[in-house]
């Protein structure tokens, strides 16, 4: 399997979803009903399926 960088897109896209997931865990985001770890592995999945595809 070849892997490809990513796009600056997906890459702050994934970004923006990790610090989301940070400050969730410190409790400032107490409206995301989801747990900080559940968000930052939807961060890492994000900018996994960028490394994997081709022209993401």
């Amino acid at each position: 399997m070849k892997l490809n960088a990513p796009t600056q897109v997906v890459f702050f896209i994934s970004l923006v979803i990790a610090i989301i997931a940070l400050i969730s865990f410190f409790g400032a985001l107490a409206f995301i009903p989801v747990a900080a770890f559940w968000i930052l592995a939807v961060a890492y999945v994000v900018l996994l399926a960028g490394c994997v595809l081709k022209n993401i």
